[in-house]
């Protein structure tokens, strides 16, 4: 009785010896079966079977069957996710931002002109296993080429960071082609925000005090510089927050616009924002005048539960940080024409935010009571970016402590 024979080895159209799990389909493409880091079957496609063959005419160039194989052993080996890394960038951010939706309706925001912009760059189409760190780089220069600036093209970045920090969590890939200090790409030409000397401070009051223009302002903005609100939250204050009795302004919440939300109140911009402020006497007057000549509205204004705004545009309704930003850009442009000495470069209604902390750091205030009024979560954000101190309250501080 005959022994049955062996069974003999697959072959290729070309009499090549094909592995375990290679294969070639009858139109000429190789396949090669595997299995997946979660057990379940998957599959590679390649029209050649090394590298030294050549793609059929007509066909899209590709890696060899053998060099995929030996990139999917790699992922397999370190626990790679090889389906996930074929995602795009775009594909990515989207997982990233709907695993962390619980955000305030300006990070919504954010994150939607992030996503356009990935959308309209090749960046955003690029499977993430193929994003390398010159590629990263390459999307910052094409960004500013664009027309955006430093602070938003840093936020940018570090968003993206984040989303393929992600990435690498979920065994994806590898490295983060953002990891890179944005300042290595590009010059960092966003203008500082100095506050206000003291003599400016006085002689930018004085013409708005007098200027027939602008003097409904005045004491908008003696409040902003007496107490360091920011324009949202001193936007969203009503009768409700002032306590003349003891002299405190509660900030609990800010008020916003945004096109295609309309007015919304939210929490203050962290926890920390939620506090009092204690009124000077220069405060609790201008606050006076502000109830005593506040425009009222036909109807009552009810904006998340909150009514009776104390600052009403014409027509009315709630001021916004939209109106304050536009009215100081033509304010200061008509204080420089009438000053020798200009306001600094970057004038905005966070200027006198500002120039608040910075004239209480510098008259010796406790850093840590200081961060409370402020209503910053982080001490640094008060001292490194807010407090600008001078000479003269360094040497009269030295004065002071060496005397």
């Amino acid at each position: 009785m005959k022994k049955k024979a062996t069974s003999e080895k697959r072959r290729d159209n070309k009499n090549r010896i094909l592995r375990t799990g290679e294969s070639q389909r009858k139109d000429g493409r190789y396949a090669y079966k595997y299995t997946d880091t979660f057990g379940k079957p998957q599959f590679a496609y390649s029209w050649k079977l090394v590298p030294t063959d050549k793609t059929p005419a007509g066909k899209r160039e590709d890696i060899s069957l053998r060099e995929k194989e030996k990139e999917i052993q790699k992922d397999l080996d370190d626990g790679i996710d090889h389906l996930g890394k074929k995602m795009t960038v775009c594909q990515l951010y989207a997982k990233q931002i709907r695993h962390r939706a619980n955000v305030k309706e300006g990070t919504k925001q954010g994150r939607g002109q992030l996503m356009r912009i990935l959308r309209e760059d090749n960046l955003g189409a690029c499977p993430i296993e193929k994003v390398k760190l010159s590629d990263a780089k390459e999307w910052a220069l094409r960004m500013k080429e664009k027309g955006y600036g430093f602070k938003t093209i840093n936020n940018h970045k570090r968003s993206l960071k984040a989303a393929f920090y992600t990435a690498i969590q979920d065994d994806y890939i590898r490295k983060n082609p953002f990891d890179f200090q944005l300042s290595t790409v590009l010059e960092d030409d966003t203008e500082p925000k100095v506050p206000l000397s003291p003599t400016q401070e006085a002689s930018f009051l004085s013409f708005i005090q007098n200027d027939k223009v602008y003097q409904k302002y005045y004491d908008d903005i003696v409040i902003l510089l007496g107490t360091g609100l920011r324009i949202s939250e001193l936007c969203g204050l009503t009768e409700s927050n002032i306590d003349f009795e003891n002299r405190l302004i509660n900030v609990d919440h800010q008020l916003l616009k945004i096109s295609g939300v309309g007015y919304y109140v939210d929490t203050p911009k962290t926890k920390s924002g939620v506090r009092q402020i204690p009124m000077s006497t220069k405060v609790m007057e201008a606050l006076e005048r502000v109830l005593k000549n506040r425009r009222q509205a036909a109807a009552p204004i009810i904006v998340g539960g909150y009514t009776r705004f104390l600052f009403l545009n014409n027509k009315g309704l709630p001021n916004v940080a939209a109106n304050y930003e536009s009215m100081f850009r033509r304010l200061v442009k008509k204080y420089n024409k009438c000053h020798e000495e200009a306001l600094p470069k970057v004038t905005t209604p966070h200027t006198l935010r500002h120039t608040f902390c910075t004239n209480l750091a510098n008259a010796g205030m406790n850093p840590k009571a200081l961060q409370y009024i402020m209503g910053h979560s982080n001490i640094n954000m008060t001292l490194n970016y807010y407090a600008h101190p001078t000479s003269e309250s360094a040497v009269a501080e030295m004065k002071r402590l060496v005397a």
